[in-house]
């Protein structure tokens, strides 16, 4: 089978459609209780030129969603952008992401094959779409597609296909997660999905083009990175449940199945609609220095409200220059996210400790326990700022220190402690305190020694004192 034309070409404020020719689609986003038809064919994609992203997949799904309504007579297909991706400003360059997603569909190259071996179309090779344009109508910017002359029967009326909730995707964060998903649910009524050796597994739930270093690879790797996340995801958050079964060829790990059981209760609708991935974290991402790949990464794995809390952490870093300017502003927010996932988890079980009276530790006085929670709390963060210093260079450390030295002088600070930081450094017992004091007073502010309640609550989960 041929290979579809990898051009894409996107044009923006061309004249507008005649209104007789223009197709009325809803902007809002699919129905949740409407299911996606999707081809077995597209379940189980190999790429081979660059990663699919979760994005970028949802973003398929999607677009494939009001293809298929549209219907099968139609060449091009058409929706407002505001109805594939949400939380971007469309008045401004933000369509410049949206560019880069569609050329990415068109470019990147694809093995579409079922997961099962002779099931439909055996195997073929294409773009995601044929072709995409952006045109801006009445004030509105519209996206248009098409599809490969080839597949595009099996994809817009497929004869075997999954039924999918693209309710349910919306909710899912990983690609593996995604594809685990998409192609369990065609074996609902068969229990199992086909047998297929791990390798075979490994770039249709990574998302990631082979290479040489992945296929040398062990199998433990790709379980630990890929299969027990998507696994978790899939039992946690979807109306199947899902179970891995190993198949060994001696002491090694030959091939993967799947068990498939629907759940016991299908899962009670969202009492408020899944919120779609709000792109306007990448955009802001951008405008501090990362990668917007790397940003719907950070967003696929923490969410939202976890980046947004990081970003906000990042720019307040970026403004000061102190003790010198942010050399990487994705390494600083990637070590950042954790901490802030941290924070949300304990809101929520801070929130729940409350709530539970019977606790042994409601009895303690609330000035008692918040004074050793902050206690604690300081330990950790004068650790930190020590770990901070340490990481410098020697002359970094050395310049510092002499502006500790300054500082000390001007404060009337006694001799016996100028004299042991001239002689031993800024590690010596009785200059230490002095030089975190002054190194988180210039890098964080005047109020570092100050927790925040949050800050607190976080102590207190850790410590077991809600």
């Amino acid at each position: 089978m041929a290979l579809v034309d990898d051009a894409v070409e996107v044009k923006q404020d061309l004249p507008a459609r005649p209104r007789a020719r223009t197709l009325a689609v809803r902007s809002n986003a699919p129905a949740q209780t409407e299911p996606l038809r999707k081809p077995v064919n597209t379940l189980a994609i190999v790429p081979q030129s660059r990663r699919i992203t979760p994005l970028f997949r949802k973003s398929y799904n999607v677009m494939l969603y009001l293809a298929q309504e549209q219907g099968l007579e139609r060449d091009i297909y058409r929706a407002p952008i505001s109805a594939i991706l949400s939380g971007l400003d469309f008045d401004s360059h933000d369509t410049e992401l949206v560019k880069k997603h569609v050329r990415a569909m068109a470019s990147t190259a694809v093995e579409w094959q079922s997961p099962t071996t002779g099931e439909g179309v055996s195997w073929a090779v294409s773009g995601l779409i044929g072709h995409a344009e952006i045109k801006r109508e009445r004030g509105q910017n519209w996206l248009e597609w098409s599809y490969s002359v080839k597949l595009k029967q099996e994809l817009l009326q497929p004869s075997v296909f999954a039924r999918l909730s693209l309710g349910i995707i919306s909710q899912l964060r990983s690609h593996g997660g995604i594809v685990l998903y998409e192609i369990c649910s065609r074996y609902r009524g068969v229990g199992r999905t086909s047998r297929q050796p791990w390798s075979w597994w490994r770039p249709v739930l990574s998302g990631k083009p082979e290479t040489e270093k992945t296929k040398a690879l062990e199998y433990r790797f790709f379980k630990r990175d890929v299969l027990k996340t998507a696994l978790a995801e899939v039992n946690a958050i979807t109306d199947i449940e899902v179970e891995l079964l190993e198949c060994r060829e001696g002491r090694f790990i030959s091939d993967l199945q799947f068990v498939v059981k629907e759940k016991a209760q299908a899962p009670l609708p969202l009492q408020i609609p899944p919120k779609p991935l709000d792109m306007s974290l990448v955009v802001k991402a951008q405008k501090l220095g990362i990668d917007d790949y790397r940003a719907e990464q950070l967003l696929n794995d923490f969410g939202d409200e976890v980046l947004k809390s990081g970003l906000e952490a990042l720019e307040k870093r970026l403004g000061s220059s102190f003790p010198e300017p942010l050399r990487d502003p994705y390494r600083y927010l990637k070590s950042l996210m954790p901490g802030e996932a941290a924070k949300v988890r304990v809101k929520v079980q801070a929130e729940e400790a409350r709530n539970d009276p019977s606790s042994p530790k409601s009895r303690e006085t609330a000035a008692a326990r918040q004074a050793k929670w902050t206690e604690e709390w300081l330990r950790k963060r004068r650790q930190a700022i020590v770990d901070d210093l340490n990481a410098l260079s020697d002359d970094e450390q050395a310049s510092i220190s002499s502006a500790l030295l300054a500082d000390l002088e001007g404060r009337g600070v006694h001799p016996a402690i100028r004299k042991r930081l001239l002689q031993s450094g800024w590690r010596h017992q009785m200059v230490m305190a002095e030089m975190v004091r002054y190194y988180a007073v210039g890098a964080i502010g005047e109020h570092w020694d100050k927790p925040t309640p949050e800050q607190l609550l976080e102590i207190a989960v850790s410590m077991g004192d809600q």
